[in-house]
């Protein structure tokens, strides 16, 4: 895909990395807030293939970092605490997830986030041939490998969702 103004972070990362993409895009429904399920029937994936990127904060550090899972799962917030070195973890707030990875909740992509937080991608997507992620904006997914995913975001991968 061409680098144009409309391009997001997301995109130009994957533009500039070269990475094999396909960009998917659909009419985000504003009075929808399930954001994950909405592209995953709008585009017609199977929810299991489709990721949500979730911001986490940590404790007691009060750090933030990123957990990728399945659309038809939760992150197991234990999980990912043990994974990421941390006590307990709990949902960042939508304004320090915004301000962390410069995009609005809906839209947030483990790609080209504006501060680059440790990502876990939850490990029962590795055997899939192709995932989708958020393309940095509501409406906006990018089909990638897995593989692809975690070497381009740098991700650690583990069991984080139930």
């Amino acid at each position: 895909m061409p680098v144009t103004d409309s391009a997001s972070a997301a995109t130009k990362i994957l533009a500039k990395t070269k990475i094999p993409h396909v960009l998917h895009s659909y009419d985000h429904d504003p009075s929808n807030h399930h954001f994950g399920d909405e592209g995953a029937t709008k585009l017609g994936f199977d929810p299991s293939i489709v990721l949500k990127t979730l911001v986490i904060e940590l404790a007691p550090s009060g750090t933030l970092a990123v957990a990728v899972v399945p659309v038809s799962r939760q992150v197991d917030l234990k999980a990912f605490a043990s994974v990421m070195g941390a006590k307990k973890a709990a949902m960042a707030t939508p304004a320090a997830a915004g301000c962390a990875t410069g995009y609005i909740v809906g839209g947030i992509s483990p790609l080209g986030q504006k501060k680059r937080l440790p990502i876990c991608i939850d490990e029962s997507v590795l055997g899939q041939p192709r995932v989708l992620v958020s393309g940095g904006r509501r409406g906006l997914s990018v089909e990638l490998s897995p593989s692809d995913l975690v070497t381009v975001t740098g991700a650690v991968t583990a069991k984080i969702a139930r």
